[in-house]
């Protein structure tokens, strides 16, 4: 994909995060070079957070449509979803992988999703100490079956698909290229994701 004069591309290495600073108006997307890898998406005002739950309610749908909004626990909008190339396949059920869920696969000591979060939050000056919000797990596949049954599938993304948000706030955005390698929702070996800025679109 062609990348746009102005942007900032901030890279993210497999299993870690990172944070960008946007202003309202200001896109991100997040590109999977490699293929096959989740990533766990997160927004923060200094006051507020992104809420899959509240966001489920406005939209009336598991994950939202091009053109639908990602809102807050005050039920703000924080993010608009304004391109997918990817399948289009992203889940918000499924909370971030934390220190708990690895114990309990037997790898206590795993790097993990909630974790990268911190480090990330804290690599940028912001001071969110709450629980984890439940992610917006970009390029995740988890169907719903008829029964009810979640089933874990692997990251259906090729090559340099992407997702790409616009902040409705100022906010930080943080992206996790998950490290789960035990549960098989990557497609492969962990591999990095890419965090692209784009400035502010043309009137």
């Amino acid at each position: 994909m062609e990348v746009s004069p102005g942007t900032t591309r901030v890279p993210v290495p497999a299993g870690t995060g990172r944070a960008v600073r946007v202003s309202a108006g200001e896109r991100v997307r997040v590109v999977d070079p490699e293929g096959g890898q989740v990533g766990d998406v997160f927004a923060f005002t200094d006051t507020e957070h992104h809420s899959a739950s509240h966001t489920r309610a406005v939209t009336s749908r598991l994950f939202p449509a091009v053109g639908e909004h990602f809102v807050t626990q005050r039920r703000r909008p924080i993010l608009t979803l304004v391109e997918d190339t990817s399948p289009g396949q992203h889940d918000m059920l499924i909370a971030a992988c934390d220190p708990e869920r690895y114990a309990a696969l037997g790898a206590a000591g795993h790097r993990s999703c909630a974790e990268n979060l911190r480090e990330a939050l804290a690599a940028v000056g912001h001071a969110y100490a709450g629980p984890t919000p439940q992610p917006i797990n970009v390029f995740m596949r988890i169907p719903v079956e008829p029964d009810g049954q979640l089933r874990w599938l692997a990251a259906p993304t090729a090559p340099g698909d992407s997702i790409t948000f616009e902040a409705v706030l100022d906010c930080t955005v943080v992206v996790s290229a998950c490290p789960q390698d035990i549960v098989g929702i990557n497609a492969g070996p962990l591999s990095p994701l890419m965090i692209e800025v784009l400035p502010h679109p043309e009137p």
